[in-house]
């Protein structure tokens, strides 16, 4: 009776492709098979000490592995997905992409070790405005896929800043070099930690981030983001 329910609920109000719109089959889900296919995938997480991510991050902070999911170019399926995401109330896209890519990443030696998966976080204030934080979602996603644990209760935002968007480097960081803060020190004392934000850009608010948590012994920082513009 429940699956005649749902198949019928199905027929009338049909999944959609959120990139083409195309309806979608019962084994998709978000994307269909064609635009997954068309995504423009970066396989950074295949040599998570030698790719663009990890080299845009040599001699600022010292970081185990990097990656990212995807390319970011403007206009494009990938910025119209994190426009989605952060702007149109589809958490979804966040926990689903996140699983995707934390699947592939649970498959390789480097990406076994993860403990906690730590997001960005954001200022309470601007949490609230938007009703969540996508990098939480990000973060469940990956956790889900990589088969552990996360955490938004150990690293913390202090400070309301203003948006990155037009910001460039040197003035990013000076944006975000003294916002962060941690709640439980203790909990990641020794522990390898993934740190995941939705886009890296100039990479400020990562090194802010993981500068905070490498201050406690023994900590390994490893970066996640589902998008980069860094080549």
């Amino acid at each position: 009776m429940l699956n005649w329910f749902n198949n019928l609920f199905h027929l009338l109000f049909p999944e959609t492709c959120v990139a083409c719109k195309r309806q979608l089959q019962h084994h998709e889900d978000l994307l269909c098979l064609y635009c997954q296919h068309d995504l423009p995938y970066t396989n950074f997480h295949t040599h998570p000490t030698d790719n663009p991510i990890a080299k845009h991050f040599w001699g600022r902070v010292p970081l185990q592995n990097t990656a990212a999911y995807l390319h970011f170019s403007k206009g494009g399926r990938v910025q119209h997905l994190i426009h989605l995401l952060k702007y149109k109330n589809r958490p979804d896209v966040g926990e689903v992409i996140g699983k995707q890519y934390g699947e592939q990443l649970a498959k390789l030696p480097d990406w076994q070790t993860i403990d906690w998966v730590i997001p960005v976080p954001l200022h309470p204030a601007k949490e609230l405005k938007r009703g969540y934080n996508q990098s939480d979602t990000l973060a469940k996603g990956l956790a889900d896929g990589l088969g552990t644990a996360w955490s938004r209760d150990i690293l913390v935002r202090r400070t309301y800043t203003e948006s990155q968007t037009r910001k460039g480097r040197f003035a990013r960081w000076i944006n975000v070099e003294t916002v962060f803060d941690l709640i439980d020190p203790e909990k990641i004392r020794g522990k390898h930690l993934l740190l995941v934000d939705d886009v890296i850009t100039t990479g400020a608010t990562i090194e802010a981030c993981a500068q905070k948590l490498l201050a406690i012994e023994g900590v390994k920082v490893s970066v996640v983001s589902i998008a980069c513009v860094v080549k």
